[in-house]
């Protein structure tokens, strides 16, 4: 049965694991590769991310807003992830939660980077599940904006 409550996508990056997660643990450069057009800015980021790290980002979707994500997983070269929540509380009591995951396989050619967008620690995930294809489309333009970086 197919999970409803996270998506995923693949592509290889012409780069090494180190590389790339260097880039992805360095949240100032969040807003090269995001293929949805909503990541403006990092805001009181860490030089480099790490597990328990937390970083503002600053976004735009409809209108300005504010993200505090936090790093829940974090394994140098393999895993990456965060949680996001808004920085406004009447936003936070209704939204906030879903997990942002980079996983890095080494492959001939460079780095197999698989992207997840999980949904199932959302505050109600099914109001989600009609982002599902935005999220997949964000996602395939992130990577490839990500494996720009290394052409």
């Amino acid at each position: 049965m197919p999970d409803l409550f996270s998506v995923s996508v693949e592509r290889v990056v012409p780069a090494s694991p180190q590389e790339v997660f260097d880039l992805l643990a360095d949240a100032r450069r969040h807003p090269e590769i995001d293929g949805g057009g909503s990541v403006r800015e990092a805001v009181d980021a860490p030089d480099r991310l790490h597990r328990g790290a937390r970083f503002g980002m600053r976004m735009h979707m409809g209108g300005p807003y504010s993200m505090t994500s936090t790093v829940i997983e974090f394994e140098e070269q393999r895993r990456i992830a965060w949680q996001p929540r808004p920085t406004r509380s009447l936003f936070a009591t209704v939204i906030g939660g879903r997990v942002w995951r980079y996983e890095l396989t080494p492959v001939e050619g460079g780095t197999l980077v698989r992207q997840t967008w999980d949904i199932r620690s959302e505050r109600f995930p099914p109001a989600l599940l009609a982002y599902r294809w935005r999220a997949r489309q964000d996602m395939e333009q992130t990577l490839v904006r990500l494996e720009e970086r290394f052409r």
